[in-house]
């Protein structure tokens, strides 16, 4: 079993940065790769950024590709999803998941495995 703590949402103004953090413990040797999605109020969760965990290859949606970075450290067995430029459209809940599966699924939430409990990112005009 791999446990997932996510950190540092909250609430700011449109153009702003906001830097998530997720905190892996337990069985993460079994890890391949961790994303992000996010889960806007009345919409189904949507996949924002991917990164494989020891290559370090990353890929993003299309919606946030050149304002948001994710990132790992692997000492620390955290993710990171550093989010700058921020827009209304980005507020959400914002999921961290770790998969056991290859790359070619990196954009699908039902290839994950592991979730965490979500931190909530407000964006204000």
């Amino acid at each position: 079993q791999v446990q997932l703590v996510e950190s540092g949402g909250g609430l700011v103004q449109a153009g702003a940065s906001l830097r998530l953090s997720c905190a892996a413990s337990g069985r993460t040797s079994t890890i391949y790769k961790m994303g992000w999605f996010r889960q806007a109020s009345g919409k189904e969760r949507e996949f924002v950024a991917v990164i494989s965990w020891s290559g370090g290859i990353t890929y993003y949606a299309d919606s946030v590709k050149g304002r948001f970075t994710i990132s790992r450290d692997i000492a620390k067995s955290t993710v990171y999803l550093q989010m700058n430029s921020l827009k209304v459209e980005d507020t959400a809940v914002y999921y961290c998941a770790a998969s056991r599966s290859g790359w070619s699924s990196k954009a699908l939430a039902s290839a994950y495995d592991y979730w965490g409990q979500g931190t909530q990112v407000t964006v204000s005009s």
